[in-house]
């Protein structure tokens, strides 16, 4: 039989254990509020704004976005703030590694699987994904530029100098990491301890995907909330970011670095 005190006790013990789960998940929206705040979650808020501007302008079919735009007249301090963008652009990840590596259970590069331990079934995926998802960019793009619902995209507006193929390269391995690891791998880990289904999860990782390219216009919306889905079901099945960061860097790399060689003949920049 239970005495009066340990009833009491376990009470107590069960009211400070449900105080304390209460102050977790306060705190992890706390937390995801920020780093979103600091990264993504903010480049969607400017692109929803950037839209309205667009299209309280003008048609969106008759307007141009310039990508990978060159930061100053001056060839190297142009790219002196090239790589200093990037550097600080990935930031964020460093914010979410080492929040994850704060949690017990081992490295948070092994947890998201953002790590060399299985690299060739890694690159296998992720060149198959970048293929599939490459021929679907070419098509979504040519549809919404036909129902002008997207703007003229030109990938790379720097200048011509030595230095531009390689920080074409090293931004698009920029965003390949930052989009990714945030918004699949931190996401994924951080709405699932919070009690989110898979799907749940899938669809709003996909909707914030799309939400900071609305600057380009609704086409690439829908797209990016396309491959957020296809992404995002991948890495519930596979447990890992890796195949995800080199499909979206190559996606990234073709379309930065191959739009001077071929942009024109399939249709970019018009």
């Amino acid at each position: 039989m239970i005495s009066e005190a340990q009833g009491n006790t376990a009470s107590s013990a069960a009211l400070e254990s449900t105080v304390a789960e209460a102050g977790t998940r306060r705190g992890l929206k706390i937390e995801l509020l920020i780093v979103l705040g600091l990264s993504l979650g903010q480049s969607g808020i400017y692109a929803i704004v950037n839209l309205i501007d667009k299209m309280t302008r003008a048609p969106l079919g008759s307007q141009t976005t310039s990508l990978n735009n060159s930061l100053n007249q001056r060839q190297y301090f142009d790219l002196t703030y090239q790589l200093l963008d990037i550097f600080f652009g990935l930031v964020p990840v460093m914010l979410v590694l080492y929040l994850l590596w704060r949690i017990p259970g081992g490295s948070p590069f092994a947890r998201l699987g953002f790590d060399l331990a299985r690299p060739v079934r890694d690159l296998g995926w992720g060149t198959g994904l970048f293929l599939a998802m490459g021929v679907g960019t070419l098509g979504v793009y040519a549809a919404g530029r036909a129902l002008g619902l997207t703007t003229i995209i030109v990938p790379a507006a720097l200048d011509d100098y030595w230095w531009t193929v390689p920080v074409l390269v090293f931004s698009a391995i920029r965003h390949g990491i930052l989009e990714e690891v945030i918004v699949v791998g931190y996401l994924f880990e951080r709405l699932g301890r919070l009690g989110w289904g898979k799907w749940q999860i899938i669809l709003a990782c996909a909707v914030l995907r799309g939400s900071y390219h609305l600057y380009q216009g609704i086409g690439p919306f829908i797209g990016n909330v396309a491959m957020g889905v296809v992404f995002g079901y991948v890495y519930s099945r596979k447990g890992r970011v890796m195949p995800l960061v080199i499909a979206h860097a190559l996606l990234d790399i073709a379309g930065f670095v191959g739009y001077a060689l071929v942009g024109t003949a399939i249709g970019l920049g018009s």
